[in-house]
C-alpha cells in the first residue's frame, strides 16, 4: 500500500488493464468531482488524476454512447464526473463520512461495488460550452430527487420539471443504448456490467 501511495495514481491505474477513455475520445468531457474539493466530502481524493479510467468493456460502451448522443444532438457531449475509484479511494471516502449524515450513502469497501473494477461511470450530458444540462439535481444528491423511478410523481410535486425529467431520459437513453444498466437511486450512475459478472470474471483495482 506505501509503495502505490508513492505512485502517481494515473500511472497506477495504467498498469491494471485500464485504458485512458480521454485519449480514446478527446470529445468526452471530464470534470472528476474527486480529484477536486467540489464533492460532498469536500476533500480531493484523487490527487494525481486527470483522465477518465476504466475496464476497456466499459470505455468501448462509454464511447459507443457518445457516438450516439452526438448522432442525436451534435452540440451535446458526455460529461464525466467519476469513472474507476480504486479500493483505497473507496476506503478513504468511506473513512471521510463516518459519522456524518452521508455514512449510509456510501459502499462499505468491504464490499466492492462496481466503480472499483472500472465498470460504473457517474456523468451528465453537456451543451457546447461545457455547462451541464440541467437534470434536476447536482451530481452525488442524497434524497428521493435523485432517484429515476418516481420522476412522473415529483414531476406532479413539482419537485421535477418536464424538462428536467427529459433530460435524464436523454442521457439514459444513449447509455442504455450503448449496454449500460440504470440504478433506481441515481440519475447520474451507469453500470457496464452486473456487480455478480463482475466478481466472477473481473479484478477489483486496488
Amino acid at each position: 500500500m506505501a509503495q502505490k501511495k508513492a505512485e502517481n495514481l494515473e500511472s497506477y491505474l495504467q498498469t491494471k488493464n485500464l485504458v485512458n477513455v480521454s485519449a480514446m475520445d478527446n470529445s468526452i468531457r471530464s470534470e472528476l468531482k474527486y480529484a477536486t474539493t467540489d464533492n460532498f466530502t469536500k476533500t480531493i481524493l484523487y490527487d494525481t488524476l486527470l483522465n477518465i479510467y476504466l475496464h476497456p468493456l466499459a470505455a468501448d460502451k462509454l464511447i459507443k454512447a457518445q457516438k450516439y448522443l452526438k448522432a442525436l444532438h451534435a452540440d451535446y457531449s458526455l460529461l464525466v464526473y467519476d469513472a474507476v475509484r480504486p479500493l483505497s479511494i473507496q476506503k478513504k471516502m468511506y473513512k471521510v463520512v463516518q459519522n456524518t449524515p452521508y455514512a449510509a450513502y456510501v459502499a462499505n469497501p468491504t464490499r466492492t461495488g462496481l466503480h472499483n473494477y472500472g465498470m460504473a461511470v457517474d456523468l451528465t450530458i453537456c451543451d457546447k460550452d461545457g455547462t451541464p444540462l440541467d437534470m434536476g439535481t447536482p451530481f452525488d444528491f442524497f434524497g428521493s430527487a435523485a432517484g429515476i423511478n418516481k420522476e412522473a410523481e415529483l414531476i406532479q410535486k413539482g419537485v421535477l420539471t418536464n424538462k428536467q425529467v427529459k433530460n435524464r431520459e436523454l442521457l439514459r437513453k444513449v447509455m442504455i443504448h450503448a449496454g449500460f444498466k440504470t440504478i433506481r437511486g441515481e440519475w447520474w450512475h451507469f453500470n457496464a456490467v452486473s456487480i455478480t459478472e463482475a466478481r466472477q470474471s473481473y479484478k477489483v483495482i486496488e
